[in-house]
Order: C-alpha cells, then sequence, then structure tokens
C-alpha cells in the first residue's frame, strides 16, 4: 500500500466501474491495494512504463463548485495506470496516458457526483456499517484484523479518523448504487446467459492455447455466476445515474 492510494479510499469502490463507463478497460475486480502490490511485483520486471503527471493542474476539475485537487487525482490515476502498465508489459501496447488522464477524471467526476447525489438524498454511514466495510478491507488486503490494517494505514500518514470520513463516504456511495440498482437477485435466465458467455470465453482460451477446456457446471459455477450478475447490475443502474446527473451537474475539467 502507498499513502497515495490511501488518499482515495473513497473512491476505490465505484472507480473501475466509472472508468469503465468513462471508455477505459476495467480491471476485472481487483481492489486498488491488490493492483498497487501486483505493480509493486512487477518492479523488477524491465521496460516498466512510469506515470506522466506533469502539467497536472492543482485543480484537475470541479464538480457543482466541489474542487477534485492534483493529489486525489494523482491517486487515482496511479491506480488506474499501474494496471494499464501490467496489461501493457503482456500485450506490447504503449499505454495512451492522454487518453487515460481524460478517462480518470471523467471516472473522479462521476464519483463525486455520485458523492454528492447521496448526501443529496439524506443518505447515512453509521459507524457499524463503516466497521463491517472496514472488516472487509482487511479481510480483502490479507491483514488479520481491522486494528492491523489501521497500524499499517497510520504508518502512510492517515490517522483514523480521516480513514473513517472516507469509509463513511464510501458506505454511502454503496448505499446509493444499492438503492438505485432495486432487485439485482438473478434469474435463473441470467444465470444461464453468464454461464455459457463463460463457458464460451473458456473454450475459446483452451483453443488459443491448443489444450481442451476443463469446464465447471453451471452448479458448481452459481455463487461466482450470482455475483458476477449483481455486479453487472449494479454498474449498469451507476453507470445510467452518472450519466443522468452529468447532464444536470456543473462541471469542468481542466486537464
Amino acid at each position: 500500500m502507498t499513502k497515495k492510494w490511501l488518499l482515495s479510499l473513497a473512491v476505490a469502490g465505484s472507480i473501475a466501474v466509472l472508468t469503465a463507463c468513462a471508455g477505459a478497460p476495467a480491471d476485472g475486480g481487483a481492489s486498488p491495494a491488490a493492483s498497487a502490490e501486483s505493480s509493486a511485483g512487477a518492479e523488477g520486471q524491465a521496460q516498466m512504463p512510469e506515470p506522466d503527471l506533469k502539467g497536472v493542474p492543482d485543480v484537475v476539475a470541479e464538480v457543482n463548485g466541489t474542487k477534485i485537487t492534483k493529489d486525489k487525482f494523482t491517486a487515482a490515476y496511479e491506480g488506474q495506470f499501474q494496471q494499464m502498465a501490467m496489461q501493457s508489459q503482456m500485450t506490447g501496447q504503449e499505454v495512451d496516458q492522454d487518453a487515460l488522464k481524460k478517462q480518470t477524471a471523467e471516472a473522479m467526476v462521476g464519483t463525486q457526483l455520485l458523492i454528492q447525489e447521496a448526501d443529496h438524498r439524506g443518505i447515512k454511514a453509521p459507524q457499524k456499517d463503516v466497521d463491517a466495510e472496514l472488516e472487509k478491507m482487511a479481510k480483502s488486503n490479507d491483514f488479520k484484523t481491522v486494528d492491523e490494517l489501521l497500524a499499517a494505514i497510520k504508518k502512510q500518514g492517515m490517522d483514523q479518523n480521516e480513514v473513517n470520513a472516507e469509509m463513511q463516504t464510501q458506505v454511502k456511495v454503496n448505499k446509493l448504487i444499492a438503492e438505485e440498482a432495486g432487485d439485482t437477485k438473478p434469474s435463473e435466465k441470467e444465470l444461464k446467459a453468464a454461464y455459457d458467455q463463460a463457458k464460451q470465453q473458456q473454450e475459446a482460451m483452451g483453443e488459443q492455447s491448443g489444450q481442451k477446456a476443463e469446464v465447471p457446471s453451471m452448479e458448481e459455477m452459481r455463487p461466482n455466476l450470482e455475483e458476477q450478475v449483481k455486479a453487472q447490475k449494479e454498474t449498469e443502474a451507476t453507470q445510467a445515474l452518472v450519466t443522468d446527473l452529468r447532464e444536470k451537474a456543473d462541471v469542468k475539467i481542466h486537464l
């Protein structure tokens, strides 16, 4: 973990969704911390590109009067850049940093719109929900306890009050997305469609590698398929909401 990653805790849950909405490749659900750790492991490899942040203004964007600062943008951009840089090492395609900066800025505008909408709707973040989110974060980043997570964060320059404030924002956004998405329980038809798609992808990958793919049954994959369909419904609801809010908002991007 890095301090720059921690500065953007509040946007961690939605940045990938909104970057995909803005036109950049999504990361497939990896957490920012996991991406950072993967990048750290890849640093020893040759020709790992570096993020170019020259010329980024102190205020990257304004959303209904709220400023998105260079520090916040840098944290989000470096997380996205790490993922794209790792992909570029595999594909040999150079990262288009100008395009990625614009996409990241648009994603952060979308996140800010969600935060503002959550506040407008009076959505609350009780401490028990914040604690649950911290538990989830600790587990996903391989900490045994929340105290260990907070200790690691403190070493990076953020105290518990700052972390709580960031996590309250994340909880509010999560609740807004859940409220907007409504009932996300997948139907059998939706699960079958998701399974068929996954099966085709695995079989195609098997053909490319010259090996026959061993595709699990639908029942074996059911828990993952349910999560996948639910996540897709939430993504679609989030994108639709952001599009609607963006049309009504006063947004200035200074990149």
